[in-house]
């Protein structure tokens, strides 16, 4: 898919991330590239052990300030939520992160569009 811009085309990629959270530390889910924007079209949290958990999310931008996305979020059990009502762009180099209340019970995949 491109875009047309002044002087030439804007390259899109579609991209998927996924981790599952095997601990209670802030996890990197994705990384923006320095050359491209990204436009995330989706988060979605699965809760497969059977209890009920919470997820935080966190953006860190360039200057590594760090902005709450999602505060201790519950997923019920045995639940698939989606965190994202409306598409959220991220910059160059920006950092998306999420951190389990309990290790092994989350898994988490993001959908995304990068424009470079």
């Amino acid at each position: 898919m491109f875009l047309k811009r002044r002087g030439g085309f804007l390259a899109n990629s579609f991209k998927n991330a996924k981790v599952d959270l095997t601990t209670t530390n802030a996890t990197t889910l994705y990384t923006a590239p320095n050359t491209a924007r990204a436009i995330i079209k989706s988060i979605l949290v699965s809760e497969d052990s059977g209890n009920a958990d919470t997820i935080t999310v966190t953006l860190t931008n360039a200057s590594s300030a760090v902005f709450s996305l999602f505060k201790v979020k519950a997923v019920a059990a045995n639940t698939t939520i989606e965190l994202l009502t409306a598409p959220l762009v991220v910059t160059e180099s920006e950092i998306i992160e999420v951190t389990a209340a309990t290790a092994g019970r989350l898994h988490v995949v993001m959908s995304i569009l990068e424009v470079s």
